[in-house]
């Protein structure tokens, strides 16, 4: 199994003169040229090349949990916006319509045959597909564990597949009703935490529904037992197979030496997981935004990562990731065209 390197030390340092140089009062840039420091480092380039091929993969999969009082919406609502996403009508295919991302889904484990699709389209969907559905994490394991390892290879698979045809830069998605409950589980795990500090109302849940989301994710921890010590088992325990084929995505991104650019709770709680499972992964994540979920924003501290964007978005499906990508790309671009100031003519 490969192993994760640290982003380009030297590339960083070049970076940073770089930046301190250009014809630009210091510190005038603030975070932009914070990123493109990161940016040169992942790519081991000075200046930074324009990063032209971004790549959004969208896992998608049911929640056994979304029938116990979770969610504001029913489990059937995931396979209809499987659809639309493949439709092209989403929240998300506009928003990478118009900043130039590939949008990828796939079906993990959501609970649908998908059979009034073509052969073709339903073949490329469920070429990865685990199961359908995952157990309810307070009653039952959300996976075996060889569905478990199935997800996460299946997910290197994916982000290698992306990394082969040309990506620069990789995005992860989710589409699942009920999903932020096993990812709250997973933060909460990881971090060592109650479920009353990770615990936010997804889709827009009212406070009895909360509270009961609360029980529901305490319930499963205890289940878990010492098993959350272990970020697999963890999987196995609170997570789904499209949470830990993300998991799988990110980690053989970081492996592979492309970066990723974070979306909300599932990606972040799977980029912590990564963690867990390789540490340093981390370095090759940077946070496209701030979801109003607060074990997503727990989640970044712990990693270090600041997101670039807080618009209190809360919709997943990759939308905020994709909305931070001309961001991104400004970083990419100072670095590389702004003149220094050694050039400058009086």
């Amino acid at each position: 199994m490969p192993y994760v390197s640290a982003p380009s030390d030297i590339a960083r340092d070049h970076a940073a003169k770089r930046l301190a140089a250009l014809a630009t009062p210091p510190g005038a840039l603030g975070r932009l040229g914070e990123l493109g420091i990161w940016l040169a480092s992942c790519q081991g380039q000075v200046p930074p090349k324009p990063v032209d091929d971004v790549r959004l993969v969208i896992f998608a999969g049911d929640h056994g949990v979304a029938s116990h009082g979770v969610s504001a919406f029913p489990p059937g609502i995931t396979g209809a916006m499987v659809r639309t996403f493949l439709a092209g009508k989403a929240a998300v295919n506009a928003l990478a319509a118009t900043h130039g991302v590939a949008v990828r889904v796939l079906d993990l484990g959501v609970d649908d045959d998908f059979a009034d699709l073509d052969e073709a389209t339903r073949a490329a969907l469920t070429v990865h597909k685990v199961r359908r559905s995952s157990g309810a994490i307070h009653l039952e394991d959300a996976l075996t564990p060889e569905q478990t390892r199935q997800a996460l290879d299946a997910g290197a698979a994916i982000a290698r597949e992306e990394i082969r045809a040309g990506a620069q830069l990789l995005l992860g998605g989710d589409m699942g009703i009920g999903n932020t409950t096993p990812a709250a589980a997973l933060v909460a795990a990881g971090l060592g935490l109650p479920a009353a500090e990770v615990v936010g109302r997804g889709t827009g849940i009212d406070d009895v529904a909360l509270a009961h989301k609360t029980e529901v994710i305490d319930i499963a921890l205890r289940r878990a037992g010492t098993r959350v010590g272990d970020p697999v088992e963890t999987l196995t325990a609170l997570g789904s197979a499209d949470l830990a084929a993300t998991t799988g995505y990110l980690l053989a991104a970081a492996q592979d030496g492309v970066p990723v650019l974070l979306d909300g709770l599932m990606s972040v709680a799977c980029a912590l997981t990564a963690d867990r499972i390789e540490p340093g992964a981390a370095a090759w994540y940077a946070a496209g935004h701030r979801s109003t979920e607060p074990a997503q924003s727990l989640a970044l501290a712990k990693m270090g990562r600041e997101p670039l964007l807080d618009l209190g978005m809360r919709l997943g499906e990759g939308s905020g990731a994709v909305a931070a990508v001309p961001v991104v790309r400004s970083a990419s671009a100072v670095l590389r065209e702004v003149a220094l100031l050694s050039e400058l003519r009086a």
